[in-house]
């Protein structure tokens, strides 16, 4: 498959103006909606052509990909890296020996280790380590590919944001999930390739940007009950919006020849095109009431404390199987500075469950194998204290976290990587977050030179700079 964008050229006179353009298209299609869809705040019109190749793999297991990031940081000693040195060091500061190891930017505090104060066990035939605060996904070890040895420079949020889902900080490049529909295009034409779902109003928009591909690749955002303003107007037929979108389209398409290509515009083409189709398309797909009782209570939803991200589990898993390709679950106020059990607790109570059971039912429903599943964040936490006793919590720390995979061809029940005794830095098998991308990528029979796009005469790789990918984690 081919995929390129032409050059934009000058354009003079518009013959239809942004401004009227918008004014007829929220008259019958909700402007709300569009701006949904379209993202005018991130979208980028590319200023050179691109041309990338993405070569058939067979081999490909994964033909979506569901992405859980856990948003402010999960401790990795809490949750996924148990440290028996931090019980026997608690209080004391960091041993000579580990400290000299530990990258200058998270040098400080090196004073005051704290032991998790979660309990820790084996699970699954691979006799994985987890905390009891995961104790249901867990459950799944047996299915689940751990990296303990993630890592990268920056332990500021939004950067590290950037780095984890765009493979750079500054936040203006292309989200994985927009190189992933760029790279694949869609599998159905009336529901958006890529889909965001928020949970506790979190989300940086650079985490699902289109950057400077085409705008349309980049992620809808959508809630519980499906894309905002998306049903008809009262007084509207299928057959009346059908002549409507039929005018825009005539008027569009008169300005695009007249004005050459614009991907801002083309993308706004196409989302006409698709809001109408998801007029039709999503509403089914986001109609629980198809689910049954007993599938919803697998999700948890029955339950205040993981019904909104339980929600969001199950509608990913339907949202797969209709053929979308990648979903961001964003969970959030994971930043526990302090109070980090009563932090924790909760926010593991309000997605444990959840993640458990969308691995246990596309497993069940032969899912799982060509759907590739991806915990993580945008860093870790200190093995050190920020204050002291109930009230104690953990500092940024993007020197050692956790990433966990499941599905899409991946080995399961293996742990990669390792962090030092206390857990600050990794020093076996480090892995960074572009390492990451390109794994995800091969899962997808994507290879990361074949998959390009020319921007202000560069050639840019979905990956940044070209790295390796982890074939360990298919075995």
């Amino acid at each position: 498959m081919t995929y390129s964008s032409k050059p934009c050229g000058n354009y003079g006179p518009p013959i239809l103006n942004r401004r009227d353009m918008l004014q007829r298209a929220g008259q019958g299609f909700g402007l709300a909606a569009l701006a949904s869809l379209i993202g005018e705040d991130q979208a980028r019109a590319a200023t050179s052509g691109a041309v990338g190749t993405v070569k058939p793999n067979t081999k490909a297991k994964a033909k979506s990909v569901i992405m859980l990031f856990m948003g402010g940081g999960p401790s990795q000693v809490d949750t996924w890296d148990p440290k028996q040195e931090l019980a026997k060091l608690h209080g004391q500061d960091v041993p000579e020996s580990i400290a000299e190891t530990v990258p200058r930017i998270a040098r400080s505090p090196l004073h005051n280790l704290f032991a998790s104060p979660f309990k820790f066990q084996k699970y699954g035939n691979c006799g994985m380590e987890c905390s009891e605060l995961f104790h249901h996904t867990a459950g799944r070890a047996d299915d689940i590919c751990l990296i303990r040895s993630m890592k990268h420079n920056s332990p500021i949020h939004a950067p590290a944001e950037y780095i984890s889902l765009t493979g750079s900080g500054v936040g203006n490049r292309p989200s994985l999930g927009a190189w992933v529909t760029y790279g694949l295009g869609s599998i159905n034409r009336n529901l958006p390739s890529f889909v965001v779902f928020t949970s506790d109003g979190t989300g940086r928009p650079p985490g699902w940007s289109s950057g400077f591909l085409p705008a349309r690749h980049q992620g809808t955002v959508v809630n519980s009950s499906g894309v905002p303003n998306l049903e008809m107007p009262a007084g509207y037929t299928l057959e009346k919006r059908q002549h409507q979108l039929d005018l825009l389209s005539d008027l569009n398409e008169q300005h695009l020849a007249r004005h050459g290509g614009n991907s801002e515009l083309e993308a706004r083409i196409r989302a006409y095109e698709l809001a109408f189709g998801m007029q039709m398309s999503a509403p089914e797909a986001f109609d629980l009431s198809q689910e049954t009782a007993d599938t919803k209570k697998l999700y948890g939803l029955e339950r205040d404390t993981s019904r909104e991200f339980g929600t969001h589990c199950l509608l990913a898993r339907r949202l797969v199987e209709r053929g979308v390709r990648f979903i961001q679950l964003r969970n959030g106020n994971w930043d526990a500075h302090g109070k980090l059990a009563e932090n924790h607790k909760a926010r593991a109570a309000s997605t444990d469950q959840p993640i458990a059971a969308m691995l246990t039912d596309l497993k069940r429903r032969g899912l799982l194998d060509e759907t590739l599943v991806v915990w993580t964040a945008e860093f870790g936490r200190t093995p050190t204290a920020q204050g002291n006793g109930e009230g104690a919590g953990r500092d940024h720390s993007p020197s050692a976290y956790c990433t966990w995979l499941a599905g899409g061809g991946v080995r399961g029940g293996q742990i990669i990587g390792q962090s030092d005794p206390v857990g600050y830095a990794a020093i076996e098998r480090p892995v960074s977050p572009n390492n990451l991308h390109a794994t995800l990528l091969h899962a997808l029979g994507i290879d990361q030179h074949d998959l390009f796009f020319e921007f202000h005469n560069r050639r840019e790789l979905p990956t940044v700079t070209a790295t390796e990918m982890i074939p360990e984690v298919f075995g």
